[in-house]
């Protein structure tokens, strides 16, 4: 995505679990006349982990708001839910800022993009692998195809039952950084918008898995995280999806 330069730029900091802060940046050029918030996660523990890059337009802002909480030099890990440049486009940025720190990837992800990708070599981690951050435990869910892209994934914080759920639940504008309300509907209404979701068999398979880790809060790329019943809220969004995957078969 590209920003016109004169827009003016600023990436707020709400802390939405214990040490689970959420980087919300809003981008009114992007899906007017709503915008668009880009947001980043950062655990807080002794190794602590960025879940999402941003696009290299972003990284100012951004990184400025991670060294508000955190000299960047303790960055440990960079991490993202698929290789896109608002995931990853930021990705070697932050390497060079945090000399210590390592994307961590699927194996899947490591061999097709991001051992190519990054200017330091990533480290590996297989599927329901989990890392100990200290204070922090975070597990790795391979979702392929969900919301898009083969080597996408997502994280899940065994601590705060926080599943950081990348693209999953988009919705357009600057709400709140934490809702208890139902985001189904604005997730589908961005659906209708973007058609952005790879809709085939596996998607509504995979939803429902990840209900299976019964989150209390959904930590969402674009739009307000979700508190409350996730996997109530993952298991509504794999009918929406189903119903929309079998109206498309019978065309």
């Amino acid at each position: 995505m590209i920003f016109r330069r004169e827009a003016p730029i600023h990436t707020r900091t709400t802390e939405i679990a214990p040490g689970i802060h959420r980087l919300s940046t809003h981008v009114a050029d992007v899906a007017p006349p709503a915008g668009f918030t880009f947001n980043q996660f950062l655990i807080v523990a002794d190794e602590p982990l960025l879940f999402h890059c941003g696009p290299r337009s972003l990284f100012p802002s951004v990184s400025s708001a991670v060294a508000a909480l955190i000299p960047l030099d303790r960055l440990r890990w960079i991490s993202f839910g698929h290789i896109e440049a608002d995931e990853c486009g930021a990705m070697n940025l932050w390497l060079e800022a945090a000399p210590r720190a390592q994307v961590v990837y699927s194996p899947l992800g490591c061999n097709i993009s991001v051992s190519d990708l990054a200017d330091r070599a990533p480290r590996s981690l297989g599927e329901d692998a989990v890392m100990d951050l200290g204070g922090k435990r975070v597990r790795l869910v391979p979702t392929p195809h969900v919301p898009h892209g083969w080597e996408a994934q997502m994280l899940y914080e065994e601590t705060t039952s926080t599943l950081f759920c990348g693209d999953v639940f988009t919705q357009v504008g600057d709400g709140e950084a934490v809702t208890e309300s139902d985001i189904i509907p604005a997730a589908m209404a961005a659906e209708d918008m973007f058609g952005a979701t790879s809709l085939t068999p596996d998607t509504a398979p995979t939803l429902r898995r990840l209900a299976e880790l019964a989150p209390s809060l959904l930590a969402v790329m674009h739009g307000s995280s979700f508190r409350g019943d996730g996997a109530e809220a993952l298991r509504r969004l794999a009918d929406e999806y189903e119903q929309r995957l079998n109206v498309a078969a019978t065309r």
